[in-house]
């Protein structure tokens, strides 16, 4: 992409986001170009409460299927475009409320926590979400003793250290993080001694354990910026390394593994920006019935703990 091209885009997305008075939201796990055209870049949720805080009409969230699915649930009655319809999460695909309904039927004592990497329609079954960076205090805000825990393993696994509870674990997880494996962690080590290993809870036990640091994406941006250390080897999506050399040019970061990428995180763009801003597309609805219901599971979350 020429510069002066690039430079085009920009000025082209500055017009309509004026003229339809939108808000961009960026995950941290997008292309660099989409994160450095956005109004609020973050996690999945904290994007979602800030597009609800906002006066735009219109709000273009740069992330999977879910991410605008929680826009439009915390937002109802502005307009959420998805730049790249086929941008879906694999994880949140693991299950369904189909799924789940049954689930609960085996294990009528428990309440179900639905991590917000959850479609719309999970959410609505479920009792209370999580985020990364609040799943332990959510388990343990629960007055049940007994816990199904959808849909993501690897961050079940992870809350059932911090708590006495009895966790079922749904057998999904992260494609990308699951495949960051210890050896990658070790080899990495070997050439960065000195580094900090920061690695997210979405990541396999076995990486966990020899990680020096567990933390969200947003947790990993609060503790780099205020950590004295100089070089950090990160165990998530590499999209996040843009945002944190971004932020901390006076530090070095090393991606776990140079594989860690989500393929559907990448497909936004500039021109699928352009085009969801210039043809409304794609539009993200969430049924009524079912957006009360998710809101509801959402709104006990922020109750039992700050998600971010």
């Amino acid at each position: 992409m020429s510069q002066q091209y690039y430079d085009k885009r920009i000025t082209r997305i500055l017009e309509l986001k004026e003229a339809r008075n939108a808000v961009i939201l960026a995950h941290n796990y997008q292309r660099g170009e989409v994160q450095d055209i956005a109004d609020f870049v973050g996690d999945s949720l904290g994007l979602s409460q800030q597009a609800a805080r906002h006066d735009a009409e219109v709000i273009v969230f740069c992330g999977v299927d879910f991410m605008a699915e929680s826009a439009a649930i915390l937002s109802a009655g502005k307009t959420v475009l998805m730049p790249e319809i086929s941008a879906q999460c694999p994880m949140a695909a693991m299950i369904t409320p189909e799924d789940l309904v049954r689930t609960k039927k085996e294990y009528p004592e428990a309440a179900v926590v639905a991590y917000v990497n959850t479609s719309a329609a999970v959410k609505a079954e479920s009792d209370i979400c999580c985020t990364s960076s609040n799943a332990v205090q959510v388990v343990n805000s629960l007055d049940e003793d007994v816990v199904i825990f959808v849909p993501d393993k690897n961050l079940a696994l992870y809350s059932q250290r911090y708590t006495d509870k009895k966790i079922i674990p749904w057998d999904g997880y992260c494609p990308t993080h699951h495949q960051i494996l210890p050896g990658d962690i070790l080899l990495m080590e070997e050439d960065h001694p000195e580094a900090e290993v920061v690695v997210h809870p979405e990541c396999k036990p076995e990486v966990i354990d020899i990680a020096d640091t567990v933390l969200s994406t947003g947790g990993m941006l609060s503790h780099v910026k205020k950590s004295p250390n100089k070089e950090f080897i990160i165990g998530t999506e590499v999209g996040m390394l843009h945002r944190l050399r971004k932020d901390n040019p006076d530090k070095i970061f090393y991606p776990a593994s140079k594989y860690a990428v989500c393929p559907n995180m990448k497909m936004n763009n500039l021109e699928s920006i352009i085009a969801a801003l210039e043809e409304n597309r794609y539009v993200i609805t969430v049924p009524e019935a079912v957006r009360v219901r998710a809101r509801q599971a959402l709104d006990r979350m922020l109750e039992a703990g700050r998600g971010d």
